[in-house]
Order: structure tokens, then C-alpha cells, then sequence
């Protein structure tokens, strides 16, 4: 996988930069434990060429973060599992809504009709 890069060309905080023992080190997480993390899909960080893992700070050590919360919380491998595929599914769908929230008021300015949105509690 190729490198995440901004579009001046720099690392952008969704580039794999860290090794395993320094995001061990950051995260307060054993790296026996990340292996564990990647094997059950709870996190996915970047490899290089030679398979070396690299954790990036925007997905990687956010997620690492969530996730020790969550296992201080309480919370087991299968329900973290569920919680960050729920918390992903949920960012997708408040994208879509605002993509969709956008083009409906474009759609307006050019004098269409108006659609009228029908407006609950949990569209606010």
C-alpha cells in the first residue's frame, strides 16, 4: 500500500509513520496486544514494502485510544468490534446526510419545487 500523502506532498495524519514499539509506547498498549487488535480487525495499520507495520496518528492511534477506553470500560473484543463498526457506519451516514441536506438546497436556489423535509428529533 502506498503511502498516504497530503496534497503538498507531505504526510498527512493518516500516514503510517510509527513503528509498533512506539505506538506501544504512545498508547500505553503491549505490542502483543496490537498484533491482536489487527488479527481481529479492530484496527488496520499501513505496511511497508518489507511488511512492516506502520501505525498513523489519525486512525490508528485515535482508534487505539477508543479502544483502551472501551476496554476500561468494560467492553470485550466482540463489543468493540461492533461499537467501532457502528461508530464508522454512523460517520457515513452523517456524510451522507450532509451531502444529501446540500444538494437539496441547490436544488432549491435554482427554483425547482421545494421538497419539504419532514423534520424528527433525530435530525437536528
Amino acid at each position: 500500500m502506498l503511502p498516504r500523502t497530503s496534497v503538498y506532498g507531505c504526510q498527512s495524519p493518516r500516514t503510517g509513520v510509527y513503528g509498533i514499539s512506539v505506538t506501544a509506547g504512545l498508547t500505553g498498549i503491549d505490542p502483543q496486544t496490537l498484533r491482536l487488535y489487527e488479527r481481529r480487525g479492530l484496527i488496520a495499520p499501513d505496511r511497508t514494502p518489507g511488511g512492516t507495520r506502520r501505525y498513523s496518528d489519525a486512525d490508528d492511534v485515535a482508534a487505539l485510544r477508543h479502544i483502551t477506553a472501551l476496554v476500561a470500560g468494560g467492553v470485550n473484543i466482540a463489543g468493540i468490534g461492533r461499537i467501532l463498526h457502528l461508530d464508522a457506519r454512523n460517520q457515513r451516514l452523517e456524510e451522507d446526510n450532509a451531502y444529501l441536506r446540500s444538494m437539496l438546497g441547490a436544488y432549491e436556489k435554482e427554483g425547482a419545487p421545494a421538497l419539504r423535509l419532514v423534520e424528527s428529533p433525530m435530525m437536528v
